[in-house]
């Protein structure tokens, strides 16, 4: 859980010149309400899988769940760092947001139970999990939930072009 809002700090070489940071909290309400991320993580040999799924954003900390046997999983097992990416495909207009940061399986079961509950509301029942066992079962098969808790997020806001970082101590 992040304890304090990360410091904003505009990185002037690929910002224009009269941008200022992004706001923490703007960064914040676009990850909580992206419905899709983009997840890098790396393979035994080094190459790059990157693959789409949905994520919730709960008390500083980006969860997502995969099977056991998919690519993303077998990756994690191997090497725990990933990047999550969200935005939109316009050139001037909205914001991009990069997650940085370690995948640690969750098997706590009351947080499992509020996380099924979390991609419930979110998704509007289209992601429904019974928590069972220290993963998430649906009609799919069985899915392991990962947590994320930023290392570094960088924003891209595009029309004013302000990239901004964010770093966290944990």
């Amino acid at each position: 859980m992040t304890t304090a809002i990360p410091a904003a700090e505009l990185d002037a070489r690929f910002s224009d010149p009269n941008a200022s940071a992004t706001p923490w909290d703007r960064v914040e309400h676009t990850i909580d309400g992206a419905e899709l991320f983009w997840i890098s993580t790396v393979r035994s040999d080094g190459r790059p899988h990157v693959t789409p799924l949905p994520a919730v954003w709960v008390d500083g900390s980006l969860y997502f769940c995969t099977g056991a046997e998919e690519q993303k999983c077998v990756n994690l097992a191997r090497n725990a760092n990933c990047v999550l990416t969200t935005g939109n495909n316009a050139w001037k207009s909205g914001l991009d947001v990069v997650v940085e940061g370690t995948a640690v399986r969750v098997t706590d079961e009351k947080l499992l139970v509020h996380l099924a509950e979390s991609w419930r509301s979110k998704y509007h029942g289209d992601w429904d999990f019974e928590v069972r066992d220290g993963m998430f079962r649906h009609d799919g098969g069985d899915a392991f939930v990962f947590a994320v808790a930023p290392t570094k997020v960088l924003s891209f806001a595009k029309g004013d072009f302000a990239q901004t970082r964010f770093r966290f101590t944990r």
